[in-house]
């Protein structure tokens, strides 16, 4: 839907710019009332006006709920099919996305693509686990999505012999590794789920006792062992509150789900393969009580400790059906004036989770909110630089694909940026804005933000100081915290630039009920407060947009 029913006509908002000086205004007195000894005219005096607030006035024009409300209704319905990577519901988000670009009159900077220059397509692997899967111990057979089940690319195409290593909890922090002298490449892992921790619960590997990364991050493990170069990981949870064979049912459908990577993906994590407890204690040929006491005696030493575990040697058949499909981040550009060849980027991911079990799974928050965000800040942009008052900066919109499958988007784009990254001065990412977390239930209104100050104390001032002076948000902080164990900083598309040394923020809502849900809908999409924290966003680009100096990469917090 075209944006042509919004260009108010003969607008004519007061021109200045950030950087000009306010204008004097000479102003003539009326004449009135005077004593008859009055001369007749009063000399001109000379005033001064406020300079014009651009910021606040295109902010209040174009980033409105009834807007935010219009996208988001396309991108978030069952038409679109929940825009999984590859699929034709993500192809016509891009396309929607693409032709408010074009309706704003921002620029198409992808010359590669003659079909539509505002897509930046590129190829991907999907693989789809086949039911019928098998491994076999000790000459018994267990079956797929009962005994086992993965996640990732499969390396067990046909059935194949494999002998694995136990590798404890698989960690490595600090003094604490088990990995140490230990050479596993090529090979397949067992590794413990969770961490060592005492018996009231609590990690051995904080200071505070307080959960880590590795208790409940298994994506953590498996990067870990690839980056030890192992095969394959099999995950294994022996915590007594376990229930493998309810978290399988519940998990199958997610399984069964086509897996979207690169073809050949360098480092990532490695293939993740979870057994029942049963499975695993024949892989390790041991019993229940020695698992018991491997754990107590870890966490007594705080340490590995040697297991007298002997792993046995097992059959595994986990075949995948694939083929290559493709995908396109979605670029729309706005020059910029005087400092045009810096580059400011404001990023969202459009796609989600697609058809599961037969229910669409919209992402109205995850992160339709985002989307609908970036839309709105790109049309905000376009009508100041239109009448005037653009941006000294260039403005990349970038709409990535492929967030949900492991941030292929973004990662495509930072390993080929069509701008250079040495230009681009920050990534503002917008991931999940519309909706209220747990903790905030009943409180003032608020935005986590998470990255802000990683690379740039400068951001982080640029950011507060435009929420002080027009959002007033609670700005939550807790998710930056390098030692909380949800690792957001990591889970969305700023974290690929961060990883190039631009400079980052990540604003966010927090999960809910609804996250990764087909509950996650329009109708629970709360306006008031995905407006204003877009608004936060715009009046941080816009100060950055503008500023005479970009954000100084001063500082590399974890």
């Amino acid at each position: 839907m075209k944006y042509a029913f919004l260009l108010l006509a003969g607008l004519a908002l007061p021109g200045v710019t950030l950087a000009q000086a306010p204008t004097k205004v000479k102003t003539k007195l009326k004449r009135g009332n005077a004593p008859a000894s009055s001369p007749a005219k009063q000399p001109s005096a000379t005033v001064q006006a406020p300079p014009a607030d651009y910021a606040a006035q295109y902010a209040a024009r174009y980033i409105t709920q009834e807007h935010l409300r219009r996208d988001l209704s396309v991108l978030a319905s069952d038409e679109y099919e929940g825009r999984e990577t590859g699929t034709k519901g993500q192809k016509m988000a891009a396309a929607y996305i693409s032709q408010q670009f074009a309706a704003d009159s921002l620029v198409a900077p992808v010359a590669a693509n003659a079909t539509n220059p505002y897509l930046q397509t590129f190829d991907l692997e999907r693989s789809a686990w086949q039911p019928g899967g098998t491994i076999t111990v000790g000459g018994k057979g267990y079956e797929w999505l009962k005994d086992f089940y993965a996640f990732g690319r499969s390396p067990f195409q046909q059935a194949t012999a494999v002998q694995p290593v136990f590798v404890g909890y698989g960690i490595e922090q600090g003094e604490y590794s088990d990995y140490k002298g230990r050479d596993v490449q090529g090979k397949d892992l067992i590794v413990l789920l969770g961490e060592p921790h005492t018996a009231d619960g609590k990690s051995v590997l904080s200071a505070d006792g307080s959960a880590t990364k590795w208790a409940v991050d298994f994506r953590a493990k498996a990067g870990l062992a690839a980056q030890k170069g192992a095969r394959s990981v099999f995950f294994v949870d022996f915590s007594p509150k376990a229930d493998f064979a309810k978290l399988t049912a519940r998990l199958a459908p997610r399984v069964m789900q086509p897996i979207i990577a690169p073809a050949e993906q360098a480092g990532g994590r490695a293939p993740a393969f979870f057994v029942s407890p049963a499975v695993a204690l024949k892989m390790l040929s041991t019993n229940d009580a020695a698992i018991r006491s491997y754990e107590a005696a870890t966490a007594a030493a705080k340490a590995p400790v040697a297991s007298k575990f002997k792993p046995v040697k097992f059959t595994i058949s986990a075949p995948q059906e694939r083929s290559t499909v493709s995908t396109e981040n979605v670029l729309g550009f706005l020059p910029g004036t005087d400092k045009k060849e810096e580059i400011l980027v404001v990023s969202a991911h459009y796609d989600h989770l697609g058809i599961i079990g037969g229910q669409v799974y919209n992402g109205a928050d995850d992160d339709g909110s985002g989307t609908v965000g970036v839309l709105a800040l790109a049309q905000a942009f376009s009508k100041a630089a239109h009448a005037g008052h653009g941006p000294r900066r260039s403005i990349l919109f970038l709409a990535n694909t492929g967030e949900e499958k492991g941030l292929l988007g973004s990662q495509y784009y930072t390993n080929n940026p069509v701008f250079p990254l040495a230009s681009t001065i920050a990534d503002l990412n917008i991931d999940m804005i519309g909706r209220t977390d747990v903790a905030h239930e009943g409180q003032p209104d608020y935005v986590y933000v998470i990255g802000s100050d990683k690379l740039s104390s400068q951001l982080h001032a640029v950011m507060e100081a435009a929420n002080r002076q027009y959002t007033k948000l609670d700005l939550d902080y807790r998710f930056n915290d390098p030692n909380d164990p949800n690792r957001f900083y990591y889970r969305s598309d700023h974290y690929n630039f961060a990883v190039h040394k631009v400079p980052v923020a990540f604003f966010f809502n927090g999960v809910h009920a609804d996250y990764h849900e087909a509950s996650d809908e329009v109708s629970k999409i709360e306006f008031n407060k995905l407006e204003e924290r877009a608004k936060l966003v715009f009046f941080t680009a816009w100060e950055l947009a503008n500023r005479e100096e970009r954000p100084v990469v001063d500082s590399n917090k974890p």
